[in-house]
């Protein structure tokens, strides 16, 4: 016969519950409050205008990218579509110099293909020191 002293043995339980809606609340609110840094920023360098004069040889060649997305290197226009045109007729340009510095000129309407493709275009030639052309905002101008 086995004697009992009134109490039953009850299975203890620990609730988490609260526990685990207390860390979701942590991580959500360090999640939301994270700075997330971008490793892949492309980095542009503006073009940059002296009152000294330039030797001529050393200017900057320019690609002009229209609307319509016609290429123009200096000033000749380029003839035929494709990648292959426009690094054919930016090699005869720059008669071999890839060390020149380019200069991009791109109507804000073009289409981001065609900026990317001069680009690739340069890129493939070994064209290294690249600007992008932009002019000055209202805001920017008026300070």
């Amino acid at each position: 016969m086995r004697l009992t002293n009134g109490r039953r043995d009850d299975d203890v339980e620990i609730n988490v519950i609260s526990l685990i809606d207390v860390l979701l609340t942590l991580l959500m609110f360090f999640v939301l409050t994270t700075t997330f840094v971008q490793h892949s920023r492309l980095q542009v360098n503006l073009p940059k205008a002296s009152a000294e004069a330039r030797d001529p040889a050393s200017q900057a060649l320019t690609i002009v990218v229209d609307r319509e997305g016609h290429y123009y290197v200096g000033s000749d226009a380029v003839q035929g579509q494709g990648i292959e045109a426009l690094k054919e007729t930016i090699a005869r340009v720059a008669n071999g110099d890839h060390d020149r510095a380019v200069v991009i000129r791109a109507d804000a309407l073009t289409a981001n293909q065609n900026v990317v493709t001069a680009m690739d275009a340069l890129g493939q030639l070994g064209f290294s020191k690249l600007s992008i052309a932009t002019t000055p905002t209202q805001d920017a101008q008026g300070k």
